[in-house]
């Protein structure tokens, strides 16, 4: 069997750090394999081939021992593997196998594959929290990579205690917790890895937020502020206005909707979130606004997207000044809390909730612990009952 001992190079110059290395001795042939972990002398013992924790320099220490035994962890594994096939191997194949399994079972490399496969699915937006919390943990880890292996218990408390001090929000740590459990659940399918439960003592819920919805008194004082006509202000308004009596449909869902999914005063739709189909009953109030635009010769049905092309940064864009805007509309409504699409969304919400529509055709005011529940009681639903709702809180305009 293969041998795999960790050892250290002092440095030729005085008082520089030296390098630690691999060595893999296989049939008396000798083999080395650099690393990049750097440290002094005396950080190392050579008695017990590890890493001495001590002085100024424990947090880099901690790190260098923690990765150095994730890398010995895995060429044992490759050795026992090898052993177990019963074939002949040399210490170069030992080698050849760590590269290879150290690329497949990176949780970095893993993520980054994820989020290529989800945009090539057309899931944009899905890869660009898969990004943000790619990201988020990067920073925490100061860029050194984890085997996914080395995804436990222990390291998930302290990434969860590393955002804490930073003063993030417990719903965006559930939220990245949750995106890091999918992309670990994804990695034990394939094997690459197994269940070890690590995000079992980290917060995974999700807090009530701060109530978005405004009441109907004010979507009706912001419908009747007088604009300049087609101005970027009218444009934020009439947008907001859409997505209300769209029931709350959110701007990305808007900003692809296409004018051939208007069909004989039917809006159908796909949502992008979910791939949900829903209906909504054409309205004169939905009419007046697209008639406003109606010099868009693009396909799509309002000015979001208004070419070929770069599409998602339309949308992009377009959000940005439609929120930017709200903010000035907000002003001159003397609102305490900005205005915002999502809060339109919100409002539909809590103005169907005030008037007794049935939690079965909007779940509490979207007050739902999960999305999927609220997806759950919509999936059954006659259109015709929520166009019903929908005209109802409409004709309080």
């Amino acid at each position: 069997m293969a041998s795999i001992k960790i050892k250290f190079r002092p440095s030729t110059v005085e008082g520089k750090e030296g390098g630690l290395y691999f060595q893999i001795i296989q049939n008396r042939v000798i083999r080395q394999m650099t690393t990049d972990y750097k440290i002094y002398a005396h950080e190392w013992d050579a008695e017990i081939e590890s890493v001495v924790i001590s002085g100024t320099r424990t947090n880099i220490l901690c790190s260098i021992k923690e990765r150095m035994e994730w890398d010995l962890s895995r060429f044992e594994k490759i050795v026992r593997q090898l052993e177990q096939e019963r074939r002949r191997y040399t210490a170069d194949d030992v080698i050849a196998l760590f590269h290879k399994v150290t690329q497949e079972t990176s949780l970095f490399s893993f993520m980054h594959g994820v989020i290529i496969q989800l945009r090539q699915l057309g899931k944009v937006r899905t890869s660009e929290t898969y990004t943000a919390t790619l990201k988020s943990f990067m920073e925490f880890r100061e860029e050194q990579d984890v085997p996914l292996d080395g995804i436990n218990s222990d390291l998930m408390l302290l990434y969860e205690a590393y955002l804490k001090a930073r003063g993030v929000r417990m719903n965006t740590v559930s939220f990245y917790m949750r995106i890091l459990r999918a992309v670990y659940n994804r990695a034990v399918e394939k094997e690459l890895t197994t269940q070890k439960n690590p995000f079992r003592h980290v917060y995974t819920g999700v807090e009530k937020t701060i109530k978005r919805a405004v009441p109907v008194k004010i979507i009706k004082a912001l419908k009747e502020l007088n604009l300049p006509m087609k101005s970027s202000l009218d444009l934020a308004r009439d947008m907001f206005m859409f997505s209300f009596y769209t029931r709350g449909m959110s701007f990305v869902d808007m900003a692809y909707l296409k004018k051939s999914d208007l069909q004989n005063e039917v809006l159908t739709y796909c949502r992008r979130k979910t791939g949900q189909q829903l209906t909504i009953r054409w309205e004169k109030c939905m009419e007046e606004i697209i008639k406003k635009y109606q010099s868009n010769d693009s396909d799509y049905l309002l000015p979001i997207i208004k070419e070929h092309g770069n599409e998602r940064k339309q949308y992009d864009n377009a959000l940005h000044l439609v929120n930017y805007r709200l903010k000035d509309l907000s002003r001159k409504l003397k609102l305490q809390r900005p205005l915002t699409m999502y809060v339109a969304r919100h409002s539909w919400a809590s103005a169907a909730k005030a008037r007794n529509v049935p939690l079965s055709v909007i779940s509490e005011g979207m007050g739902h612990d999960s999305e999927k529940t609220t997806q759950i009681y919509l999936a059954s639903l006659e259109a015709s009952v929520v166009d019903k709702a929908n005209k109802m809180i409409l004709e309080l305009l």
